[in-house]
């Protein structure tokens, strides 16, 4: 699995899942262009999120979206993989800007977290596909997962609800896809 190859290693991880009536070609297609700001839950919860940051003064020019994770890159009909370090606690974010998956491998900073969001699509013989999101993240140092374990914590909530909102729009994008005219 792409994933498995990007980030081996992690401390932490978060996985959902649901079954796709549409080729996993078609699946994939409709999950490289998912946004948060499609979803007005997605957008609300980002927005405050990121309320601490405004209120410090630390915004954001535009709220956190898919076109701030690096591409990591496509297996085929099978993976796909977007990419983000940055020290995700703070209100910032504290990201690196990495655009990628040579910036993403080689990065050698260790205050800041790895994390991986991949997707995944299986065929499966009933003639469904899986469509499975994996979140890892990788904490290199103790004192990095100290302070990422309470954050990870308190959204992982939210980034569920999220990533199941994600997969039932890519479930309906991709339907809505090979539905004739």
């Amino acid at each position: 699995m792409l994933i498995d190859d990007l980030l081996p290693r992690f401390d932490f991880r978060e996985i959902h899942s649901v079954c796709v009536r549409a080729p996993s070609r078609v699946i994939l297609d409709c999950a490289a262009r998912q946004r948060a700001k499609d979803d007005p839950l997605v957008s609300l919860a980002i927005g405050l999120r990121e309320l601490p940051a405004r209120m410090l003064g630390l915004s954001r020019t535009r709220p956190l979206d898919l076109d701030d994770f690096a591409f990591l890159g496509r297996d085929r009909d099978y993976g796909l993989a977007f990419g983000l370090i940055g020290a995700f606690w703070r209100a910032d974010y504290g990201l690196l800007d990495i655009h990628t998956v040579e910036a993403f491998r080689n990065c050698d900073s260790m205050d800041v977290c790895r994390l991986v969001m991949g997707f995944t699509a299986e065929s499966t013989s009933g003639g469904e596909t899986v469509l499975s999101t994996e979140t890892r993240v990788f904490c290199p140092t103790p004192n990095v997962r100290r302070k990422f374990t309470p954050y990870w914590y308190a959204i992982r909530p939210v980034s569920g609800v999220i990533r199941r909102r994600m997969l039932a729009r890519i479930r309906r994008q991709a339907e809505n896809a090979i539905q004739p005219a």
